[in-house]
């Protein structure tokens, strides 16, 4: 049985597997890395897809900045297990995401990727048509979702990470850092 949950440092292994998998090595060198690297994923917003125990999807949230002022999330990266795409995993997590994403009081989500896709979920390219990031992507990838009433009318500018800094890249440090500052709830 696939159960959707809070990320854990016993995924992480298994979790960058998968991102391996599904990206390869050109992964660091998007543009949406560059505002996560350094940053911890938004509280209560990283998760992972088990099945019995084997991690089978992983989604995180991070905290930017939809322009001056605007508080926004970037949703990335989905990734799922190569022989488990076509079980509507994705889209489960996708809901499951937006759902704490609003839960959690927060107004809209900012992505890059295939728009036929993510528009299922009400994302568009209407919303960041003002809106810029720190490096090159294609317009018609980068789409937004309100997920109040207006949570990105008049949003314009650079997009910036906003969310919590590691100060070292040694992970050690990081899940520390989580542990302590974030309210993270580590397996063993």
């Amino acid at each position: 049985m696939v159960r959707i949950v809070q990320e854990a440092l016993s995924h992480f292994d298994a979790r960058e597997k998968l991102l391996d998998a599904a990206f390869g090595p050109s992964r660091f060198a998007k543009t949406s890395e560059r505002l996560r690297e350094g940053r911890l994923p938004a509280k209560g917003l990283a998760f992972s897809a088990l099945d019995d125990g084997k991690l089978i999807g992983t989604l995180r949230l991070w905290n930017i900045s939809a322009g001056p002022g605007r508080a926004a999330l970037l949703l990335g990266p989905l990734a799922i297990d190569g022989e488990r795409r076509s079980e509507g995993l994705g889209a489960r997590m996708m809901w499951h995401a937006i759902g704490h994403a609003q839960h959690h009081g927060h107004k809209a989500i900012l992505l890059v990727g295939d728009a036929p896709y993510y528009s299922r979920f009400g994302f568009s390219t209407d919303l960041t048509e003002r809106l810029w990031l720190p490096g090159p992507v294609e317009r018609n990838r980068f789409l937004g979702l309100e997920l109040v009433p207006d949570g990105l009318v008049g949003a314009s500018g650079l997009v910036n990470a906003t969310g919590e800094k590691v100060a070292t890249p040694d992970f050690a440090a990081l899940v520390a850092k989580a542990a302590n500052d974030t309210g993270w709830k580590f397996a063993a």
